[in-house]
């Protein structure tokens, strides 16, 4: 992955605690940050945070520095078609080899686009995705987060597994400094502050 630019989605509604880990440690890493709203007009969390973004999604353009697109849950994923222009931007990455990482609200996007129909996929819980009428059933697995290919998915209660996920695939920390930095943020692991700083 040549790209170090991380391109995180942000709209009204976005789900505050699900990207913080992931960002965060992607910032300390040597990776750019870049929030892309549906406009450059500030947006509001659910904690009531207000992002002005970095720029809009029709100017994502061409993805030649993308490290991955982070798509956070939001209320909106489940309140019409506000959002879907994002899962339509996900399927043109992922078509080109990028990745997309999705958690929450923003697994039924990825399913409405058909990005869920032939990959390994988790999200919620099964019948949260059924409902978007998606052909991928037969590939949900009950699990904290899956990486399937160049595309990452997660549950809301999931934000360290989700991170976990990208570093993984990024190449961010592996093997024993990836399984220590995951017990200690999940787990609050003190020994495997040792391995993570060694």
């Amino acid at each position: 992955m040549t790209g170090k630019t991380v391109y995180l989605a942000v709209y009204d509604t976005l789900a505050d605690w699900e990207t913080g880990y992931a960002t965060a440690h992607l910032a300390q890493n040597g990776f750019t940050v870049r929030t892309v709203g549906p406009t450059t007009e500030s947006v509001t969390t659910m904690g009531g945070l207000r992002i002005e973004p970095d720029l809009a999604l029709d100017q994502l353009g061409e993805p030649g520095d993308t490290a991955v697109f982070i798509l956070p849950g939001a209320g909106l994923w489940d309140a019409g078609d506000d959002l879907a222009p994002f899962a339509r931007a996900a399927r043109r990455l992922v078509g080109l080899g990028f990745p997309v990482a999705a958690i929450c609200g923003a697994t039924a996007g990825l399913a409405r686009e058909g990005l869920l129909d032939d990959r390994a996929h988790t999200s919620a819980v099964s019948h949260y995705l059924d409902a978007t009428g998606y052909a991928g059933a037969e590939h949900y697995r009950d699990t904290d987060a899956v990486t399937d290919a160049n595309v990452i998915t997660a549950g809301p209660t999931e934000p360290v597994a989700f991170a976990r996920e990208i570093f993984a695939l990024l190449g961010v920390y592996e093997g024993e400094k990836l399984d220590a930095w995951y017990r200690l943020f999940k787990n609050s692991d003190a020994s495997a502050f040792e391995t993570l700083n060694s």
